[in-house]
């Protein structure tokens, strides 16, 4: 029997800003059709993606993403990661 394989999606991520004095990075994230913005504001660990739709696919995944990348993360910046679902 072979291992069923599962669906991948590239996520690309570009910062807009980011701001150490209010522990804020910004920026926006498109994966599959979908495209959104999010502020992550890091300091108190809350993430806001906008608009609504698909932000359940994203939120979890691209919170992940940040926390692990946070210091090489700089304005202008394109990123990608790849997340475990078809988008």
């Amino acid at each position: 029997m072979s291992a069923k394989r599962l669906p991948e999606t590239t996520a690309h991520v570009r910062i807009l800003r980011q701001s150490w004095q209010y522990g804020l990075l910004e920026g926006e994230v498109n994966a599959g059709d979908f495209a959104w913005q999010f502020q992550w504001h890091f300091r108190r660990g809350e993430l806001s993606v906008k608009p609504s739709q698909g932000r359940a696919l994203i939120k979890e995944p691209l919170g992940r993403f940040l926390e692990q990348k946070d210091y090489q993360l700089e304005p202008g910046g394109d990123y990608n990661f790849t997340i475990r679902a078809e988008l």
